[in-house]
């Protein structure tokens, strides 16, 4: 572990949670069954504009449901597992696919269940509102609750860090995959 700065300019693939992460932890079952999530706008126009860069990025979730897979369709996200209990097993899936090291992974988790992948990143982050043990072993807590624009608040600061965020003149990225 070294300075943070530099650690995170080497980030090349971010691996999210869903639930207190990209959404604020809050679930709505409708009568059929489905769950229903709300998602922050801002996240999805980061992580579009990150896989527009070349980023890597994939969910490991242990939600389920339609929705979900719609929203990371609309984003553009290839590699989304969900109903995922062995999160770790993923990750070196993932790791496999992409040849990438541990210190080229951001991991976002803030649960218990994220606690084993995040000890096998080279940056592991949570949002404010994680759970006191994910906190504990985060290299950075964003300023924003999960659902609230942590997601963006991370991938926005490794884009600055290795000169990627967009810049005045950049093509927009288009609505509908935000």
């Amino acid at each position: 572990m070294g300075n943070f700065k530099e650690d995170i300019a080497r980030i090349r693939a971010f691996v999210f949670d869903v639930d207190g992460v990209m959404t604020d932890g809050g679930i709505t079952v409708t009568p059929e069954g489905e769950f229903l999530r709300t998602f922050y706008a801002k996240d999805g126009y980061a992580l579009s504009l990150a896989l527009k860069k070349g980023y890597r990025i994939a969910i490991i979730t242990g939600g389920r449901g339609k929705a979900l897979q719609v929203r990371f369709d609309m984003i553009g996200i290839e590699h989304v597992y969900t109903n995922c209990h062995h999160k770790l097993k993923a990750l070196h899936e993932l790791r496999d696919i992409w040849g990438m090291e541990p210190d080229e992974i951001m991991y976002m988790g803030d649960d218990v269940p994220d606690l084993e992948p995040m000890t096998h990143v080279g940056m592991p982050v949570c949002p404010a509102d994680a759970a006191m043990e994910v906190i504990g072993i985060s290299r950075y807590v964003s300023q924003f609750n999960g659902g609230a624009g942590c997601v963006r608040d991370v991938v926005e600061q490794v884009m600055r860090a290795r000169g990627d965020w967009y810049k005045l003149g950049d093509e927009p990225i288009p609505v509908a995959s935000r």
